[in-house]
């Protein structure tokens, strides 16, 4: 025989049971999936503005437990916001709703914070590391100096609105940029840290262009997948004697930024 207890939790069950039968007949009333409708409602919320740029959505617990749903149904209408280029999933983030890729001119004085601040975005530098080491042949014919002479090699990460836009690996001539790791590090600022050093300006001499797939080292940074793809730029930036200060390969997230050559 059955007793007491089993029988309510059997009536609570079914009445669960119902209960989702009931909102499912109410979500599909129109023959529109469960997950489209949600798709569908979160659109809207993207487009009105209740999800932001470069902010996360909900956790698909939140968004289960809001639509009354399984966190597959929730996962399908997140796949095609996706799929419609509205969000992006990214390794310790979350959903993120896209910004529109942010445009990065390459001119004859490129600056990342003017670039960054012009788009109405905030710029923000962060200092990975650095490192005084010797010039290889590479860096020796990019900085015209002597094969082995003494560099500063640093790695920064630059962001707009807190989200990493690229990851960069710079030299410069160590006996020229004294004091340059503190000063980037208080300012964040490739451009301020370097007035600081004496150098109160410097223009683009060349940048080549290339692309690749990210490492699990700039994946991290970025917070992107590994084997995302990555706009490459290798530039030389030259003092107002044209004598170069510094040398960068810089590694962008493709879906981030669109470079535009001005002529």
């Amino acid at each position: 025989m059955t007793d007491g207890p089993t029988i309510s939790r059997n009536v609570e069950a079914f009445a669960e049971v119902a209960d989702a039968h009931t909102l499912n007949r109410a979500l599909n009333r129109d023959g529109i999936a469960l997950w489209r409708r949600i798709s569908d409602t979160l659109r809207r919320e993207i487009a009105s503005g209740t999800f932001e740029p470069g902010k996360r959505l909900p956790s698909e617990a939140t968004l289960a437990e809001r639509f009354g749903v399984n966190r597959h149904t929730v996962r399908q209408a997140t796949a095609a916001l996706a799929k419609d280029g509205l969000v992006k999933a990214e390794r310790g983030r979350g959903t993120i709703v896209i910004s529109r890729p942010l445009d990065y001119p390459i001119r004859e004085r490129t600056r990342f914070s003017e670039i960054v601040s012009g788009q109405a975005r905030s710029p923000s530098g962060r200092l990975i590391s650095a490192v005084e080491t010797q010039a290889d042949v590479e860096v020796a014919a990019a900085l015209e100096i002597a094969r082995g002479a003494p560099v500063l090699r640093i790695e920064s990460l630059g962001a707009a609105d807190g989200v990493p836009l690229n990851v960069a690996t710079g030299w410069f001539p160590a006996d020229r940029v004294p004091g340059f790791v503190p000063h980037y590090a208080e300012t964040g600022s490739i451009t301020k840290a370097l007035k600081r050093c004496g150098i109160d300006d410097y223009r683009r001499r060349e940048t080549r262009m290339t692309a690749r797939l990210a490492d699990p080292q700039d994946a991290n940074a970025l917070g992107i997948e590994t084997n995302s793809p990555l706009i490459v730029t290798e530039s030389i930036n030259t003092d107002p004697d044209g004598r170069p200060i510094q040398y960068t390969v810089a590694r962008f997230a493709a879906d981030r930024v669109q470079i535009v050559v001005e002529s």
